[in-house]
């Protein structure tokens, strides 16, 4: 994903809400705790796939798209219940 404050780009997890033909809409995951920002929601420590069980924040307010070719691999599913709180803030 593109870096936000500045040139390049970086490896990042996020969660894939929609496919759109040759893009899919996202949702970054971040290991940053941003409490002033609407729509972050808290996911499980080591949900993400990280061996060390660090905590991680789903952020639901700024969507981005990106091309499917731009995916390196796929890290597994999201549970049920953080899936439906993801769709609920994506929709307020």
């Amino acid at each position: 994903m593109p870096f936000e404050d500045g040139p390049g780009a970086k490896d990042r997890p996020c969660l894939v809400l929609r496919v759109n033909g040759r893009t899919a809409t996202v949702a970054k995951i971040t290991s940053k705790h941003h409490a002033e920002r609407p729509g972050v929601l808290p996911l499980p420590p080591g949900s993400v796939g990280d061996r060390q069980g660090r905590s991680s924040w789903l952020e639901t307010d700024e969507l981005r798209e990106v091309p499917l070719g731009a995916f390196r691999r796929r890290a597994g599913e999201v549970d049920r219940q953080i899936w439906a709180r993801a769709q609920r803030a994506v929709r307020s």
